[in-house]
């Protein structure tokens, strides 16, 4: 199979498919960022065209929508007629739906398989998987997602679906991870051990695991990237635009998206999401 992108994601799910005995080709734009997968047991292709030529199964692990139909409109052509493209890179449902008219045009299989979680389970094969599209399909890639995820979870049989189910999850990253810096914020500004906030809700009906995983990173000031935080203002975006055009109200999301940028803006950008902290 063919991993077309190997940013933080793309290596991840490669190195899992890698473990899991599946034949991995993959490409990346920036070569260096491929290259490294080569040590691993992968095929580093020069080019997108040469990735695909004998794909099964063709994963896009890509940034943006530009990215998406940039290899597309260069190597649709170049894989074998039955191969099953899966589109795994956050571009909202407006970019999905020009992916979806690509490959009409194309007449390749399109299906979705969106990803959640972050870094360390994209390395671990722990991610969870979004999936969507017809459930032929879908079945025909399930090694793929058994290797890469710990459970998946079909949306629908549209693509699209697993989008919509994506911007939805991101949605309440984005809100409990800058919940949890604004009430370490709170606390620490009363005058109080902002430990004491996590110590509080632990084990609760009110707890996460996910206040705690972040908590920790933003009260230690390590904001190695699991998650970029550019990368999740990207998204906040796209749910925005979705959000809107389906008559929700975005209130909630403009103050998240607000907040995100004042952190990107003092040089956080780069940084995990848990640097939100900062803007507090």
């Amino acid at each position: 199979m063919t991993v077309l992108g190997t940013g933080t994601m793309g290596a991840g799910v490669a190195r899992s498919l890698l473990r899991e005995g599946h034949q991995v080709t993959v490409w990346n734009r920036s070569a260096d960022k491929a290259r490294s997968l080569g040590d691993h047991g992968a095929t580093v292709a020069t080019d997108a065209e040469a990735a695909v030529a004998d794909a099964e199964v063709v994963l896009l692990t890509l940034f943006d929508t530009d990215a998406v139909v940039d290899v597309l409109e260069g190597a649709a052509g170049d894989a074998p007629q039955e191969a099953v493209w899966v589109q795994a890179s956050t571009v909202g449902t407006a970019g999905t739906e020009t992916v979806v008219q690509l490959a009409e045009k194309y007449g390749i299989t399109l299906v979705e398989a969106m990803m959640l979680g972050t870094k360390g389970p994209a390395e671990q094969g722990k991610l969870t998987m979004l999936a969507a599209g017809p459930s032929e399909q879908l079945d025909r890639i399930d090694p793929v997602l058994d290797a890469i995820g710990a459970k998946t979870v079909r949306a629908g049989e549209r693509v699209g679906d697993g989008t919509a189910l994506k911007l939805a999850a991101n949605a309440w990253i984005a809100s409990i991870t800058a919940a949890t810096a604004q009430s370490l914020a709170i606390a620490r500004a009363l005058g109080l051990d902002p430990q004491l906030f996590l110590d509080a809700i632990d084990g609760t009906a009110s707890d996460s695991p996910y206040a705690h995983t972040k908590g920790a990173a933003m009260l230690g000031g390590d904001f190695a990237p699991q998650f970029a935080l550019d990368g999740l203002r990207k998204d906040i975006g796209l749910i925005g635009e979705a959000a809107r055009s389906a008559g929700v109200s975005t209130t909630l999301l403009d103050a998240l998206d607000r907040v995100y940028a004042e952190a990107s803006a003092s040089g956080h950008g780069g940084d995990d999401i848990a640097a939100v902290g900062t803007a507090f």
